[in-house]
C-alpha cells in the first residue's frame, strides 16, 4: 500500500457505517489519515487522577476519578428516582446525576472506590459542578467485562483522551485507531531523509504509533516534536512555493518622482510623519521600486496612521504614471476613506478641475449602490486614466471596470477579503499591480509567518500623537443588573458632557434575521441548549428610546439598511447631530468620529477578542478619554468570561491577539470556524511553536529555492496534496 491508499482508505471500509458516520458528521473525520491525525488532547495515567478543580462549563470532558459514594435519592412522592454519584480526584469533587430508568445499571456498577473513565458535559446545579447522565467505562472491572479489554488495548499505563463529541466518547474513539492504526506503518514519510535525519525525528510511521499509543511520556514528546515540525513545515513548503511563484511575475516598477505630487502632499502636511510611518514608507518604496510585485502586509493598531502611509503609496504610484485601488470591506467604510483622502489632499484630489492643482489627480469613489450617472463617469475616469486614485467596495472587481494602467492595489482588512477578489483585481493592470494589504487586527509574529507567510510584513506600533486612553470594564448583566443601569447612568453622563456614544449588539433583528432564526437547524438549536437568541439592535434602540436613555437623539446602523440612509445617518452622528448610534459591527472598522468617547457592547461574550479590540478602537479617538463597556451574563468560570475579562485589561493588541490564540488553540491558528474545512494545524500551537516555525520556514526556502517543483521529493508533494486540499490552500490566502 503506498502512502496515497493507506491514508485515503475510507472509514466506512474499516469501521463499519455506523462510526464512519458519526465521525464524519460530528468530528469531520472521513478517512484513515483524518483518523490517524485526530491525536489525543492528553494522557491520563492510571494511577494519576484529573484535576476535576480545573473543568471547564459548559465543554465536553473526559474524565478518570474514583467513586467517592453513591445514594439514590427518591422524590415525586416516591414515583422519581435520582442517583447521585460523588466523584473524587483529590483536586476536587464532582457530582454524577442520573435519573429515572437510567438509574439501575450505573447503581450497581458505581461503587465507592471504584475508578472509571466518565465522559459529558459539565453544568452547574446549586451552585456545584455536574455531569448529567454521563457515558462510563470502568478502569478496573473484572476480566469477564469487555471495559478491561478496551483499557488493556491501552499500552502501558498513558490513556490518551482524545477530543471527543456527545454521539462518541474518547474510548470509542480510542477503539477505532486501535482498527486503523496498523496502516500507520504502510506510510510513506514525506520528510527529505537528510533533513529528517539532520534533525534527528522519528520516522513518521513511528511517530503515529507513538501519539497514539506511547508506552512512555519520552514517547510522546518524540511523536509530537516530529509531527508538530510536519505541520510547520508542510505549511511553509507551501507559503515558499506562492512566494517563490510571485517573485516570477514581472511588475511594472513605480519610482516617485522628485517635485511630483508625492512631494506636494508631503508639503501640505501640518505635522511630521512618526519615525515607524518613515519607517515603513521607506520599505514600501523599495518595493514599488523593483520588477516584480510587492506583497507586503501593514500592521498597525486601530489609529496609529496606516492610511497616510498607503495614501503615500499610491500617491508615488501616480507620480509614476500608473493608477492605485483602495479597497474597502464595506460601503461605509469606502465612503469614509474617500471623505477623509480628499480632506489630505485637498485641491491635489482635483486635478483637472477648476481650482484644481495642475499637479493634482482625481479622487473617485465607486460604490455599488452608486446613481447610474456617477458611476458611469467614475468608470470613464478609470479607463482614460484621468482618476489617478480610486477608492470602493467590491464594486471595483466587477469586469466593466477598466483601469488606464494599475500599478498598486491596497486592501484594507484582508481578512474580510477573499483570494479570488485579490486576483480578479490583478487580473485589471496590464501587468500583475503591487499588492498592499492593511490590516488593524495585530498579528503576532509567528502567525504572520504562518497565515501571511506569503507577504512581507511591516508594523506600525507607534500610536500618532493626541489619542487618549481608552478605560474598559465588564459588566455582568445577569448577576448584578444594577451595574447594567449604572452603565446607561454613565452614557447620559457622556452625552450630557458634549459627546456621543456608540451600543453595539450581535444582531440585526428585522424580518431577514428572524427567517434566519427561523431556519436555524434543529441540530443547531440543541446544541445552543436554552441560551436566549443574541440581543438586536432594532430591539434595544426602542427599549433604549422609552427607558434608560428616552430624551436622547437615538439612530440605529446596520448592514442591510439602504446605502443613502447608511450615509446619511453616519454622517448625521460625525455632525454631533445623533447623541447615541445603536449598530451592528458595520461600526468595528476605520469608523472615525473623535466625539464619541462611550461604547456599551451587548452580549459582549458573542464578539471574539480582536473584534472587541477592534470595535473599542471606535471611542478615545479625540482629546476626551474613551470608555468601553462589556455587557454580558456569561457565567463568571466560563472561558467566554475569562476572555472578556482578558480585553478589559489591557489596550495592547498584540497582547490581545496571543490570549485570543491560547484560548482558541483547540480550534486552531487557521481558524475552523471562519474557513469552513478542518485545518491543517492540530499538533501545532502557533503560541508556544515559534522556534518550530522559524526553522520549517527556513528549510522550505532553501528546498523550494533549489527545487521549486518539488520534483526531486515526489513524497513531500504527495503530504502537500494532501495536506493542502484546494479549500484549505486558498483559505491560506484569504487569510
Amino acid at each position: 500500500m503506498d502512502r496515497v491508499s493507506a491514508f485515503d482508505e475510507p472509514l466506512k471500509k474499516l469501521l463499519g457505517g455506523a462510526t464512519a458516520k458519526v465521525m464524519a458528521e460530528h468530528l469531520d473525520l472521513h478517512t484513515v489519515g483524518d483518523l490517524l491525525h485526530h491525536y489525543p488532547r492528553r494522557y491520563e495515567e492510571r494511577g494519576q487522577l484529573t484535576a476535576l478543580a480545573d473543568l471547564p462549563l459548559d465543554e465536553h470532558v473526559t474524565v478518570v476519578a474514583q467513586v467517592a459514594d453513591a445514594r439514590v435519592m427518591m422524590f415525586n412522592n416516591g414515583r422519581g428516582k435520582r442517583l447521585e454519584v460523588t466523584l473524587t480526584d483529590g483536586s476536587g469533587r464532582l457530582q454524577l446525576v442520573f435519573f429515572g430508568h437510567g438509574v439501575h445499571k450505573p447503581h450497581k456498577e458505581l461503587l465507592p472506590g471504584r475508578r472509571a473513565m466518565f465522559a459529558g458535559k459539565v453544568s452547574v446545579f446549586n451552585r456545584k459542578m455536574q455531569l448529567a447522565h454521563p457515558t462510563y467505562q470502568l478502569l478496573d472491572a473484572t476480566d469477564a467485562d469487555e471495559a478491561t479489554e478496551a483499557v488493556d488495548a491501552f499500552a502501558g499505563r498513558l490513556l490518551p483522551i482524545y477530543p471527543a463529541c456527545k454521539q462518541l466518547d474518547s474510548w470509542r474513539i480510542a477503539k477505532a485507531v486501535d482498527t486503523v492504526l496498523p496502516s500507520a506503518r504502510e506510510v510513506v514519510d514525506p520528510l527529505p531523509p537528510a533533513l529528517r535525519e539532520g534533525r534527528g525525528f522519528t520516522p513518521l510511521p513511528e511517530a503515529l504509533l507513538k501519539v497514539h499509543r506511547p508506552q512512555t511520556k519520552a514517547d510522546i514528546a518524540d511523536a509530537r516534536d516530529r509531527l508538530k515540525w510536519d505541520e510547520a513545515f508542510v505549511l511553509q513548503v507551501a507559503l515558499a512555493r506562492r512566494r517563490y511563484a510571485d517573485t516570477q511575475l514581472p511588475a511594472v516598477a513605480r519610482k516617485p518622482s522628485h517635485g511630483g505630487l508625492l512631494d506636494a502632499f508631503d508639503a501640505t502636511l501640518p505635522f511630521t510623519l512618526t519615525e515607524g510611518q518613515q519607517k515603513v514608507s521607506g520599505e514600501i518604496f523599495d518595493d514599488l521600486a523593483t520588477e516584480h510585485p510587492m506583497h507586503r502586509l501593514l500592521q498597525g493598531e486601530v489609529g496609529s496612521g496606516k492610511t497616510m502611509v498607503a495614501l503615500r503609496a499610491m500617491l508615488a504610484v501616480v507620480d509614476a504614471g500608473g493608477q492605485a485601488a483602495m479597497l474597502a470591506p464595506t460601503e461605509v467604510l469606502a465612503q469614509q476613506h474617500h471623505r477623509s483622502i480628499t480632506e489630505m489632499m485637498g485641491e491635489l484630489a482635483e486635478g483637472g478641475m477648476l481650482g484644481g492643482s495642475d499637479l493634482g489627480t482625481k479622487v473617485v469613489l465607486l460604490t455599488g449602490s452608486m446613481g447610474t450617472a456617477a458611476r458611469r463617469q467614475a468608470l470613464l475616469d478609470l479607463v482614460t486614466g484621468e482618476a489617478g486614485i480610486v477608492i470602493g467596495t467590491h464594486a471595483l472587481i466587477e469586469d466593466k471596470v477598466q483601469f488606464h494602467d494599475l500599478g498598486l492595489v491596497v486592501v484594507d482588512e484582508q481578512h474580510r477579503f477573499g483570494v479570488e477578489q485579490r486576483d480578479a483585481l490583478r487580473s485589471k493592470g496590464k501587468q500583475p499591480p503591487h499588492l498592499l494589504v492593511m490590516t488593524a487586527t495585530p498579528i503576532p509574529r509567528t502567525v504572520a509567518m504562518t497565515v501571511f507567510g506569503d507577504l512581507e510584513t511591516s508594523v506600525l506600533d507607534q500610536l500618532p500623537a493626541g489619542r487618549s486612553p481608552i478605560a474598559s470594564h465588564v459588566v455582568p448583566a445577569k448577576d448584578k443588573p444594577h451595574f447594567l443601569s449604572r452603565a446607561w447612568e454613565r452614557v447620559r453622563e457622556e452625552v450630557e458632557n458634549g459627546h456621543q456614544a456608540y451600543v453595539v449588539c450581535p444582531r440585526i433583528g428585522d424580518d431577514a434575521d428572524d427567517e434566519a432564526g427561523k431556519k436555524k437547524s434543529r441540530k443547531q438549536a440543541e446544541e445552543d441548549g436554552d441560551k436566549r437568541p443574541p440581543l438586536a439592535v432594532l430591539e434595544i434602540a426602542e427599549q433604549l428610546a422609552e427607558g434608560a436613555l428616552a430624551g436622547l437623539r437615538i439612530e440605529v446602523l446596520h448592514g442591510r439598511m439602504n446605502p443613502d440612509d447608511k450615509d446619511d445617518v453616519m454622517r448625521r452622528f460625525a455632525a454631533g447631530q445623533v447623541d447615541v448610534l445603536v449598530a451592528t459591527t458595520v461600526i468595528e472598522v476605520g469608523v472615525n468620529v473623535p466625539n464619541a468617547t462611550a461604547m456599551v457592547i451587548m452580549d459582549a461574550d458573542r464578539f471574539g477578542v480582536s473584534q472587541l479590540h477592534q470595535l473599542r478602537g471606535r471611542v478615545g479617538r479625540g482629546s476626551a478619554a474613551g470608555l468601553c463597556l462589556l455587557v454580558s451574563e456569561a457565567h463568571e468560570a466560563s472561558p467566554a468570561r475569562a476572555r472578556l475579562t482578558a480585553v478589559a485589561a489591557t489596550l495592547d493588541g498584540f497582547e490581545l491577539s496571543r490570549i485570543d490564540l491560547e484560548q482558541r488553540r483547540e480550534g486552531d491558528v487557521l481558524g475552523q470556524a471562519q474557513s469552513g474545512v478542518r485545518s491543517s494545524l492540530r499538533m501545532l500551537t502557533v503560541i508556544d511553536d515559534e522556534e518550530v516555525i522559524a526553522a520549517a520556514r527556513e528549510e522550505a526556502v532553501t528546498i523550494v529555492a533549489a527545487d521549486p517543483e518539488l520534483t526531486r521529493l515526489p513524497e513531500l508533494r504527495t503530504a502537500l496534496d494532501a495536506l493542502l486540499d484546494k479549500e484549505r490552500e486558498e483559505y491560506l490566502d484569504k487569510g
